[in-house]
């Protein structure tokens, strides 16, 4: 079997910089999710009893095989103190058109 390179990958499915960028935003706000989770000493299971978002939904967001909306996010990271912010990007990491 020939394994693909993601550039590869990427050309095939016509992806733009922009969705790029979108998918990138998003494993990052879930890995920051699953770091303030662990940082907060809490289990799945725990962080569910908090929050009232059902274990097996947070499990699916962490594996990130279900995109969570911005207020399940806020609904996950409040309780451990932490929220999302709008911030100006790096410029030198983006493109402007």
């Amino acid at each position: 079997m020939n394994k693909l390179t993601w550039k590869e990958v990427r050309e095939s499915l016509n992806i733009t910089p922009e969705e790029e960028a979108e998918i990138q935003l998003e494993k990052d706000l879930i890995e920051a999710a699953i770091e303030a989770r662990k940082k907060s000493n809490l289990s799945q299971r725990d962080l569910s009893n908090l929050t009232k978002i059902k274990q097996p939904t947070i499990a699916r967001i962490e594996s990130r095989s279900r995109s969570p909306k911005a207020s399940t996010l806020i609904r996950m990271l409040h309780p451990m103190g932490f929220t999302l912010r709008v911030v100006p990007l790096d410029k030198s990491k983006t493109k402007v058109h």
